[in-house]
């Protein structure tokens, strides 16, 4: 079988916390997933632990839209920013609790690297939207990629992931 993560990442037989719709469950905003194939062959290889930060939070599926209003989620960590979703209801204490919880449990499994799903007030690496429920993005983490930065945790999309592989065998 071909080599699904790329080479160096991440640890044959490291933990992995994966965002859980990019391995299948329907815990999307819209209750749908973002099954990511690759991602979810590589349990061959890694441990793979399924998380939803929002739904840990408390958040149900499925949920109005939300997105970070003002900043980035650092930001929403430092109490400068909020997360609204489409209604205009403030969750935010629901994205800060699933964050905390998130940095718990990686805390137990004694993770290292994360593969989350790009753009998500939560889970986005880099790139989120601008909280103007237009599509539109600016750089920036989501709240649960903030913390686990913020705590020494490695944080990779799936695109990341992707645009890796791809890279690896057109070498």
């Amino acid at each position: 079988m071909d080599k699904i993560m790329p080479k160096g990442l991440i640890s044959k037989g490291e933990v992995v916390l994966v965002s859980a719709c990019l391995m299948g469950l329907n815990c999307r905003y819209d209750g749908k997933h973002n099954y990511h194939r690759e991602i979810c062959l590589s349990g061959d290889e890694y441990i793979l632990i399924p998380i939803c930060p929002e739904t840990e939070g408390g958040l149900s599926t499925p949920r109005p839209l939300c997105e970070i209003q003002g900043s980035s989620g650092l930001d929403v960590l430092l109490d400068k920013a909020k997360i609204i979703n489409k209604d205009n209801k403030d969750v935010t204490k629901y994205f800060i609790d699933g964050a905390y919880k998130t940095l718990e449990i990686a805390k137990l499994y004694e993770v290292n690297q994360v593969i989350f799903k790009a753009r998500s007030p939560s889970c986005g690496c880099g790139m989120i939207y601008d909280g103007s429920f237009t599509g539109k993005l600016r750089p920036g983490d989501g709240i649960t990629t903030a913390l686990l930065k913020d705590n020494g945790i490695n944080v990779y999309t799936e695109e990341y992931i992707s645009d890796m592989i791809k890279k690896e065998k057109m070498a």
